[in-house]
């Protein structure tokens, strides 16, 4: 039993449940108490944070060792340890997140010629350093690096073009933004991080004393300058006038500290930055005021009615086919977050540029803020979004127009869109244009507004200028690290129905390997599950599993909902899931007639009725593929029920193209013939006909797949991912084209469409 104060309750004696949890994310303790008043039920109450944990060292000489044993014999030994106190680094998100920070090491470098040279080993550009490898610090000739500090000045293109030219290997990436900054100081380990706690104490007014306040005179403070040749010059003449001091803090930037030896360097990012917490911990007065208190589930239920509407309003035309480049949306949704959004003060705080310039490229310098969101009225709900968002581009182009002088030799500009909007009730909405890129646009979210709110808590937050933004936005580095081509479904979320079965699974590969976002769905089981793993471990979070049965309105709304809830929306719709059954007309059970048309035709009804609703929420066109038969043309004997029902679906679809055309929603079909598998995945279908089809023709199954092959004209064997790239040639819209077949059966004339 024991005894607990909370706020109105006095001398509490009645029965307690108390345990104690850690939260490694934030690292704070925190408590949930379960209370019984007297003739009430059990109540659960979380109370956090009640100690805030200071930042611990996990430097281990044993696991130092092991990475010295793994890498020396090929890097040597700086880069081993280089390469371990790195990932120390990657492995605490409030130090650095998704690629940001950068380290390196002084070290020599064994050309062809066996002459040993001497060099800086820099983190890469855009590398993340919880997963960096020896060959993530690239070397370069640092004796030459040194002499640019002669320079007066030095752009930010010729800065790369000297970087890249004095690579000491040709192939390496190019190394990070600062890497002059490791170069002209003479310190062996060197690295670079955007603590949480340190830019709590920058990014504030009268920033520079209360750094000096919390780190002490060990620490030199330099006022915000350009990342770059400029920083590096700033840095190293600070250091120089200022001899012996362990570390610097750039305002409104970061965290340098230095040492003889990886841990020396690390050791002293970790003791700063945890004097940086105790100081904020210390200091903070009050909490924001929050105005409306919004619960999780709430918010969740929110943000399922609004995201589709705001993935819609996000997408730009692309080109004259009318299709879209969209973006892959990832909900902020956390109490945090939530009491950010409904406090008097979160408006004014997030309508501020970000804690480092280093996020811009993903976050762009401000988000949108919806005002009071009617989220009961969604039409008006929808015009308060598209207004928010056409104010946005129209003051995004503006900044550019004003930061003209800067941009004239950026040669590849981003799109107008914000990439976050904020909404109180509901949280944060992050965009990407992958999963990958949407996520880290919401860690960096969580923390901007995690900071933001500590420093709201103390005094008034300090920014960076609108041009020091803009010059961090567009510089040529940053935008290196976003380089890269779009595969033709990249931007793009599709949902497989019956993926477990042959054609499914292959639906599901080739469309993942053009670059979409996929909904693997089917019955719950086994053979869904092994997919999802399978598909996964090779396509990682582009990946969703989600139990459906397209017989089940329910289902499928639980499904979109599943669907909206991870990505936003929902693009491509492919209409795949049927079942066969054989039997004579005579013989036939109208029962079992009716559970194959509840898959092959209540399944296709519901999937287009569902699609279209979501669709027309969206607002941005759809696609949808139908994998009909060649049955509906060429119907077989003994095949009655499975034939009659794949017309009727095929009858839907093209009813559906009519219908859905006036909002852009294509509806196409493909009709297959004989796919007995995809790999080790055999055809359900095939597996109920197949036995049937062996006996009446004396075959075994390798014989029956060979008759099929012969029999069509290009004696062709019909695969899934043959299925999948007809499918692709719609949902690429490659051609104007809806209500359309593509038969996909090696050429059978009774079953060509006419």
């Amino acid at each position: 039993m024991s005894m607990v104060a909370l706020p109105g309750i006095t001398s509490p004696s009645w029965p307690l449940q108390e345990w104690i949890s850690w939260s490694p994310e934030v690292r704070c303790l925190t408590a949930r108490i379960r209370l019984r008043m007297p003739n009430s039920c059990w109540t659960t109450y979380e109370l956090t944070p009640i100690v805030k944990r200071s930042m611990k060292s996990s430097w281990s000489d044993k696991k130092a060792g092991e990475f010295v044993s793994q890498y020396a014999a090929q890097w040597g030994e700086d880069l081993a340890y280089r390469t371990y106190s790195a990932r120390l680094l990657g492995a605490e998100k409030s130090l650095v997140l998704h690629g940001g920070g950068n380290t390196s090491v002084k070290s020599r470098y064994t050309n062809l010629l066996g002459e040993s040279l001497e060099s800086v080993f820099v983190k890469a550009s855009g590398y993340d350093l919880l997963t960096i490898e020896p060959q993530g610090h690239p070397a370069l000739d640092l004796e030459y690096l040194k002499r640019l500090r002669e320079l007066t000045e030095l752009s930010d293109e010729a800065m790369v073009r000297e970087i890249r030219s004095h690579l000491l290997d040709c192939e390496s990436p190019t190394p990070s933004i600062e890497t002059l900054v490791h170069a002209f100081i003479a310190k062996k380990f060197m690295d670079h991080t955007h603590a949480d706690a340190i830019l709590a104490l920058t990014n504030q007014v009268d920033g520079h004393k209360v750094v000096k306040e919390a780190l002490g005179e060990d620490v030199i403070v330099l006022d915000y300058v350009k990342p770059g040749f400029q920083l590096a010059q700033a840095t190293a003449a600070a250091i120089e006038a200022h001899p012996g001091k362990r570390a610097m803090v750039w305002m409104r930037h970061g965290l340098l500290t230095w040492g003889d030896t990886a841990q020396e360097s690390y050791q002293s990012t970790i003791e700063l930055v945890t004097q940086a917490e105790e100081y904020v911990a210390q200091r903070v007065s009050n909490s924001l005021k929050v105005t409306v208190s919004t619960p999780l589930k709430k918010a969740e239920q929110r943000w399922v009615q609004v995201a589709p509407i705001l993935r819609g309003l996000l997408a730009e035309p692309d080109d004259v086919d009318q299709t879209y480049r969209r973006m892959i949306l990832r909900p902020l949704i956390s109490k945090a977050t939530l009491d950010f959004v409904d406090s008097d003060r979160g408006r004014e705080l997030a309508l501020s540029p970000p804690l480092t310039s280093d996020h811009l490229i993903r976050t762009k310098a401000l988000p949108v803020w919806i005002d009071s969101p009617a989220y009961e009225e969604p039409s008006q709900l929808r015009d308060q979004i598209a207004g928010a968002i056409q104010e946005y581009r129209t003051s995004y182009q503006n900044y550019l127009d004003r930061n003209r002088a800067q941009s004239e030799t950026v040669s590849t500009r981003f799109d107008s869109a914000p990439r976050v909007i904020l909404m109180p009730g509901l949280g944060a909405a992050c965009s990407g244009m992958d999963v990958f890129a949407a996520n880290v646009c919401r860690d960096i979210t969580a923390q901007t507004l995690e900071v933001k709110a500590r420093i709201g808590a103390m005094g008034d937050y300090e920014s960076l200028s609108e041009s020091e933004c803009f010059a961090m936005e567009y510089h040529t580095l940053q935008h290196k690290k976003l380089e890269g081509s779009e595969l033709p479904l990249s931007r793009q979320v599709a949902v497989v129905t019956g993926a477990a079965g042959a054609i499914g699974s292959g639906l599901s590969r080739v469309f993942l390997e053009q670059g979409c976002h996929l909904a693997v769905t089917d019955l719950p089981g086994k053979r869904l599950d092994d997919l999802v793993k399978e598909l996964q471990s090779r396509f990682g979070e582009r990946v969703l599993g989600v139990p459906l049965d397209v017989t089940d309105s329910s289902s499928i709304a639980e499904g979109f909902s599943s669907i909206i809830s991870n990505w936003g929306g929902l693009d491509l719709v492919l209409v795949n899931a049927g079942v066969a059954l054989v039997s004579s007309l005579e013989e036939m059970d109208v029962e079992d007639f009716r559970r194959v048309a509840r898959v092959n035709v209540d399944g296709t009804l519901l999937m287009l009725a569902a699609a279209g609703k979501h669709f027309r929420a969206q607002g941005t066109g759809g696609d949808i593929v139908v994998i009909s038969s060649k049955n509906v043309f060429a119907p077989g004997a003994q095949f009655g029920a499975y034939s009659a029902t794949k017309a009727a679906a095929h009858q839907l679809a093209r009813i559906a193209s009519l219908e859905l055309a006036e909002i852009d929603v294509r509806v196409n079909m493909v009709s297959p013939d004989a796919v007995f598998s995809e790999g080790e995945r055999k055809s359900g279908l095939w597996a109920e006909v197949g036995p049937e089809r062996m006996r009446s023709r004396g075959l075994d199954e390798k014989g029956l797949e060979d008759y099929y092959q012969n029999r069509n004209l290009l004696k062709a064997k019909v695969t899934a991912e043959h299925v999948a790239k007809a499918a692709l040639f719609f949902c690429t819209r490659q051609t104007p084209t809806t209500g359309a077949t593509i038969p996909v059966d090696g050429g059978l004339p009774e079953a060509t469409p006419r």
